[in-house]
């Protein structure tokens, strides 16, 4: 083999170097993909469902304390609060865990209940406005007031939770991070439906 003949592979072959660490700096990008990204987020959206979980908790735990007022009432209407017990005896009843955030038709249920109890609690309210004398007790009002608060801190929660979701699902479907993402299992995620209004909470007149 001549010189010439040698001098040309050893050409071509260096030659192959540049494209080879081309390849092995992108490959290891793409092998790792912004994982931690991923993962930030991911942490994020758990975060904000857990501080949903306990917004709606703490309205659940309202309603016994507030459905006991009223009876005191006397004469009050009675479909109005059997409508508010059955509502929260399905949210007390749901299986809530990690794996909900992750369950589509469990999410679906999760909320559905949740909105039943929001529109039995709005209907109580306004039946409530035909009673002066349990509007003016000290705890009817202050029930009312906490249930206020609740509302606006379901509100903001149920607000934060479908923005981290949509940052989330953005990143994990998005080139490169959607190769480690789905590597390690990790998919789109459900979210509540952003219905027009819904980051606004239910008035309640004091």
């Amino acid at each position: 083999m001549n010189q010439h003949s040698t001098s040309g592979k050893a050409s071509r072959i260096f030659g192959l170097f540049p494209a080879l660490a081309l390849v092995i700096g992108l490959s290891a990008p793409v092998a790792g993909c912004g994982y931690n990204d991923v993962i930030t987020l991911d942490e994020g959206v758990k975060a904000n469902w857990a501080e949903v979980e306990n917004q709606y908790k703490r309205r659940a735990d309202l309603v016994p304390n507030l459905v006991s007022v009223v009876k005191g009432a006397g004469n009050f209407e009675q479909e109005t609060l059997t409508k508010v017990v059955e509502a929260r005896s399905k949210v007390a009843g749901l299986k809530v865990d990690s794996s909900t955030i992750d369950d589509p038709e469990k999410l679906k249920k999760f909320e559905a209940a949740q909105g039943e109890l929001s529109g039995s609690l709005s209907r109580l309210l306004v039946v409530a406005e035909q009673y002066p004398v349990l509007k003016a007790t000290d705890g009817y009002r202050d029930l009312q007031s906490q249930l206020e608060g609740t509302e606006n801190r379901i509100a903001v929660a149920r607000k934060r939770y479908i923005e981290s979701v949509a940052e989330y699902n953005g990143l994990v479907q998005r080139f490169p991070t959607s190769i480690g993402a789905s590597m390690r299992g990790r998919a789109v995620r459900p979210t509540f439906e952003a219905a027009p209004g819904s980051d606004k909470a239910p008035e309640v007149k004091l």
